[in-house]
């Protein structure tokens, strides 16, 4: 698999099956991913990584935790305007249909979400912190690390899903892994091998015409 059909198949996964992730190959994919570039190579990025070992306990510590909590940042700008708007709802309306959930069903749509506090089912994970003290371009890198590591674990013949929805449950997480205070967790990374069953799963993501957001001149 080269870089484009990379890109082209990663997508995110929100049903696994259970079949373990290696450890060394979590490893690996870490170590290659830590190749992303850095503004002054400062690699901001801390990871903890939950083995298929370690994720029964995960799983167990977050259902013992409060379920959701204030997030440490805006997922999304208040009031999101135009196209963002519409290119965020749009996905969420396509997701829904795959599993039959209608824009009514507030309880169907919940029990979806919830799902983000299971990995969707994947037996592998990390979670990714920035120091608190970072600004906006070590943002920018961990970005850079977190697609890295996604596209090599694609090559892989792995599947993921980035979660911002960890920053909700922040001090379960943190609590956990041991983070110290000066951390802020970003989101965390669902790993493991799609479910090829899952009708959500087949949901694939638009993307905007290039000359709606880029200009040649």
């Amino acid at each position: 698999m080269d870089v484009t059909d990379a890109v082209a198949t990663r997508k995110s996964i929100r049903a696994f099956l259970d079949t373990p992730v290696d450890d060394d190959m979590l490893k690996q994919l870490l170590t290659a991913a830590s190749r992303a570039p850095s503004g002054g190579n400062v690699q901001p990025w801390v990871i903890y990584a939950i083995t298929s070992n370690s994720m029964p306990a995960m799983l167990e510590h977050l259902d013992a935790a409060p379920p959701v909590e204030e997030p440490g940042y805006d997922i999304y700008p208040p009031k999101l305007w135009e196209p963002y708007r519409t290119n965020r709802y749009a996905l969420g309306e396509a997701m829904y249909e795959t599993i039959g959930v209608g824009r009514e069903d507030k309880e169907g749509r919940m029990r979806q979400f919830a799902n983000n506090g299971k990995f969707f089912g994947a037996p592998a994970a990390i979670f990714c912190y920035i120091d608190k003290r970072m600004g906006p371009p070590q943002w920018s890198d961990l970005g850079m690390f977190l697609q890295t590591f996604m596209l090599l674990a694609e090559e892989a013949g792995l599947q993921t899903c980035p979660q911002e929805y960890w920053t909700v449950r922040q001090n379960a997480v943190g609590e956990f892994v041991g983070a110290p205070e000066e951390l802020m967790l970003f989101c965390g990374v669902a790993i493991g091998h799609a479910d090829p069953d899952a009708p959500i799963n087949t949901l694939q993501s638009q993307r905007q015409p290039l000359e709606e957001w880029c200009t040649i001149l």
